[in-house]
């Protein structure tokens, strides 16, 4: 009888034991399948669009990819929350030109210009992350409403401000400058995505922050501040998107109206690409910088 129990239970452990397995099998090809679309497209543009992996290409694919790559992850920490941030493109298009606006074109006000587009960045994300959070408020709904907000008030602040202003000269020289052979902007990237990935799966803050994306409830119930990191999830995406703002702004020199129109959808696009569910859960930084290169590599090729 006894060693009838032991074999039931030997049965039973292997069964759990190979759905552990299929499980994190499963979990892990969620977040590597892009690494694969990556590897695969690369190869179709050797074959057939060869232009697109010329160093010309490359040398404005890197900063534009490094660009999606940072509103993507901030995206991400969103959509880990089961929101959506449709403020992100207009956010950049204000602070972009705050950016030109307050260091009107002289190097020595860029920093105080930066800590102006990080406060703006800073409040918009607090109010999504209010009415999200605490109000209950529908997240595509708020951040589409503020969007056009934000668009408004971005129209007039250009009214005082030079159709033909530029940025600093040490900005555009920064974004466009190499270390060993690559753009700052990608070095940079990588190394925010980096610190991104070792918070989210080392601290602390980090594990509680993806407890409250894989269940909301559970995660109120063992005594984390759900609404905060809501909250915090909301500003951390407006901040990624002031950041955006500004290598964007070193790119194009003069900004325009709306130089973020394009970087609505494709950074949630990549998101998606990466592994993440619209629905909320667990989202890999390193995953979701990949998709967004894919994302520029095929529009590159396709253009």
């Amino acid at each position: 009888m006894e060693g009838n129990d032991r074999a039931i239970a030997a049965a039973a452990d292997r069964r759990s034991t190979r759905r552990t397995l299929l499980g994190n099998l499963l979990f892990g090809t969620r977040f590597v399948t892009i690494w694969i679309a990556a590897a695969v497209l690369l190869v179709v543009c050797w074959i057939f669009a060869p232009s697109t992996l010329s160093s010309a290409s490359w040398a404005s694919l890197l900063p534009l990819g490094s660009v999606v790559a940072i509103v993507a992850l901030g995206q991400m920490l969103v959509i880990m929350m089961g929101g959506i941030d449709l403020s992100m493109g207009a956010t950049i298009s204000l602070t972009a030109n705050v950016l030109v606006g307050v260091s009107k074109g002289a190097d020595d006000g860029l920093a105080e210009a930066i800590a102006v587009v990080f406060v703006v960045a800073l409040v918009i994300g607090l109010v999504n992350g209010f009415l999200v959070a605490v109000l209950e408020l529908n997240p595509l709904i708020v951040t589409l409403a503020t969007s056009f907000l934000i668009l408004g008030i971005n129209t007039e602040y250009r009214a005082g401000t030079a159709n033909n202003s530029t940025v600093p000269d040490v900005l555009s020289d920064f974004v466009f400058e190499k270390s060993f052979g690559v753009s700052n902007t990608f070095w940079f990237v990588v190394l925010v995505t980096s610190l991104l990935a070792m918070v989210l799966r080392s601290s602390v803050i980090g594990r509680r922050f993806q407890a409250v994306g894989a269940n909301r409830r559970a995660a109120w119930i063992a005594g984390i501040r759900v609404r905060l990191y809501v909250i915090g999830a909301y500003v951390a995406a407006s901040v990624a998107g002031g950041l955006a703002a500004i290598f964007v702004a070193g790119i194009v020199v003069s900004p325009g109206v709306d130089p973020g129109a394009t970087y609505l959808l494709g950074p949630v696009a990549a998101v998606v690409l990466g592994g993440a569910a619209l629905s909320g859960g667990l989202a890999s930084p390193a995953s979701t910088w990949v998709a967004a290169f894919f994302v520029t590599i095929l529009n590159q090729m396709l253009k």
